[in-house]
């Protein structure tokens, strides 16, 4: 499994209870784990990558706070792919 997308997982299953969206994404990052970020990255549609980029700054800076460094960059590396 790809490490990037295990800490994408883990920060999206945080968010499924209260957003839908989330649910989806969750859903296409599960069948896309054996693919890779950027196969994810191009599945995804436009609202789901905007959600994705109103989430993943704060979860970087969380990720930074707790001296996490290694989550802090995959979590980057995704960001980085959406924009």
């Amino acid at each position: 499994m790809d490490t990037t997308l295990a800490y994408l997982r883990e920060i999206l299953s945080n968010y499924t209870d209260e957003y839908a969206i989330s649910r989806t994404i969750y859903e296409k990052l599960k069948s896309s784990l054996n693919e890779g970020e950027l196969s994810f990255i191009r599945a995804l549609d436009q609202e789901e990558a905007q959600f994705l980029n109103k989430i993943l700054p704060e979860e970087i800076q969380y990720a930074l706070e707790e001296q996490d460094y290694t989550r802090m960059t995959e979590l980057n590396h995704v960001y980085e792919l959406l924009i």
